[in-house]
């Protein structure tokens, strides 16, 4: 594209880059690994191509790099991460990285749910427990499947501890936009994971150049909102 527009990239360069880059200082590290979050929600899995190799180059290990996309299958849905999933081994094979990784999940079938439990408390407090205890009979399951699969399955595994788990998230929530309730409640889980204004102001304005002026404008806003300056 240096070819063909030539100007665009020059402008998108520039800014992402160099201007965007200086304006928040934010490890690399932690940088790239909420961009490629970015990039899945945003299903751009050429892009993720291209950083991934950047993410790995700097040091993102292998298993946080599958964890991260690991993390978005919840919220993205599985639909959505297979061509990332097809995308990320084969630049592992490209890379000489033995597939598969060592294992990372810390459940079973029997503890999922009660150590989904025990996570969605560490993270929300007891907000948790009234949500699943007011969901009307028929909706049961729901609040059931979010504490074993996404809490359970996903949250409790090594290679990411939970105050990066929670930033990813808040990153793919901010960048599937619309999912303002969603994110506003993992604003407050950030928080009390240590992930602070400054912390997230960071992320959504390394996120800005990929998700676009909307959905960042409305990241900022919940971020006002809920942990105002």
């Amino acid at each position: 594209m240096k070819v063909t527009d030539p100007e665009l990239i020059e402008i998108f360069d520039n800014w992402a880059f160099d201007e965007v880059i200086e304006a928040v200082g934010m490890d690399i590290r932690l940088r790239l690994m909420v961009q490629l979050a970015a990039l899945i929600a945003c299903q751009a899995v050429n892009e993720y191509r291209v950083m991934l190799g950047g993410a790995l180059n700097v040091g993102v290990t292998p298993v946080q790099a599958k964890e991260t996309l690991y993390q978005a299958v919840p919220y993205v849905g599985m639909a959505r991460a297979f061509d990332f999933l097809h995308a990320i081994n084969e630049v592992f094979k490209e890379r000489g990285i033995d597939l598969p990784l060592p294992a990372q999940a810390t459940t079973t079938a029997q503890t999922r749910f009660d150590k989904g439990m025990e996570t969605q408390a560490r993270i929300f407090g007891d907000r948790s427990k009234t949500s699943a205890a007011q969901s009307p009979a028929d909706l049961e399951h729901v609040p059931r499947f979010l504490s074993a699969n996404c809490f359970g399955d996903y949250y409790t595994r090594h290679g990411l501890d939970l105050q990066t788990r929670e930033l990813l998230t808040f990153a793919i929530l901010a960048s599937l936009g619309g999912c303002e309730p969603q994110l506003t409640a993992h604003l407050a889980g950030n928080l009390a994971m240590g992930n602070d204004r400054q912390t997230l102001i960071a992320t959504v304005t390394q996120l800005l150049p990929y998700i676009g002026y909307p959905r960042t404008l409305n990241a900022i806003k919940v971020i006002n909102e809920g942990a105002p300056a």
